[in-house]
């Protein structure tokens, strides 16, 4: 296949069953050893402080995939089953991406000092599907990462929808597309936005303060729920800069926030009103109320003057 060459749907189902026939491809180890100052940063950014994984020499089992990420340059990848698909997928105008499914399985800890090295199969394509995003194929593989024992640490299976992105005329004229789920233990929030307030789920028994919202109250399990309208000032607590994949109804690039209220909790909106190499962790903020079409509007986050 010649890179950027669109195929037929049908060459692109041939093109998935070669991958998946290629069985399970190792990759290079990581490049650093399982350490503990990385488990550290983990650790906090998670706001775990479970003092056992240190203490026992090993890392969490969640921290599988981080041994071996690629960094920002991507020097040094390995071409996995999966490249191939997706190039040609991209080829064909396939190029928005979003996850669907993450499962991940443990077989034991990973241990201080050992490599793990990844080993990718290719597992299924289907499609193509119309779906709210756009037409689509999903795509399927799994990774299993071995420790130096040559056994599995860690398994996981993913699955990644790849779209056609609407063209920028078709965004203008239809809804924006990608609309929050809304249901019974969330409803409460999205009237708020209509109305002008950030409403905090509340626990009516004990009290506690929680985002996202849920059925029952984590603390003492109670489903008597209640909600509070917080100020909507906030901290930056985190944030990432998104440049791709193309996202439908927005320009790229823009910035994803965690805001942390100081009514205790923490949500994530995007920060609106200020150049992405201006945002910095720790500055202060605003709720704003954006419309994206008619019906939705969604709170984002802006600079708060001072």
């Amino acid at each position: 296949m010649t890179e950027g060459t669109p195929m037929t749907d049908e060459e692109l189902h041939e093109l998935a069953d070669k991958q998946a026939a290629l069985g399970e491809v190792r990759g290079a180890p990581a490049p650093d050893p399982v350490n503990a100052p990385m488990i550290r940063h983990w650790l906090a950014a998670m706001g775990d402080a479970n003092p056992a994984y240190l203490d026992k020499g090993v890392a969490p089992p969640a921290m599988a995939q981080v041994w071996t990420m690629q960094g920002l340059s991507g020097q040094g990848k390995d071409r996995s089953p999966v490249d191939d698909m997706m190039t040609a997928l991209n080829a064909n105008g396939y190029t928005g991406v979003v996850a669907t499914n993450c499962e991940q399985a443990y077989h034991r800890y990973a241990r201080l000092g050992e490599r793990l090295t990844p080993a990718t199969r290719f597992s299924d394509l289907a499609g193509p599907k119309r779906t709210a995003l756009g037409v689509g194929y999903f795509a399927t593989w799994n990774v299993t990462w071995y420790g130096d024992d040559d056994q599995p640490v860690a398994e996981m299976l993913f699955r990644v929808l790849k779209f056609r992105p609407p063209r920028k005329t078709e965004q203008k004229a239809e809804p924006y597309p990608l609309r929050p789920a809304v249901n019974q233990d969330t409803a409460f929030f999205w009237e708020g936005v209509r109305n002008g307030e950030l409403r905090v789920q509340t626990c009516a028994d004990c009290g506690l303060l929680r985002h996202p919202p849920g059925p029952l109250c984590p603390h003492c399990r109670s489903t008597n729920l209640s909600y509070t309208v917080a100020s909507g000032e906030g901290t930056l607590y985190s944030y990432v800069v998104h440049h791709h994949p193309p996202v439908p109804g927005r320009e790229t690039p823009f910035v994803v926030g965690v805001v942390e209220l100081p009514e205790g909790v923490r949500i994530v909106g995007n920060v609106v009103d200020c150049p992405p190499e201006e945002v910095d962790i720790g500055m202060s903020l605003r709720v704003t109320y954006r419309p994206m079409d008619d019906q939705l509007i969604l709170p984002m986050w802006a600079p708060r003057e001072p």
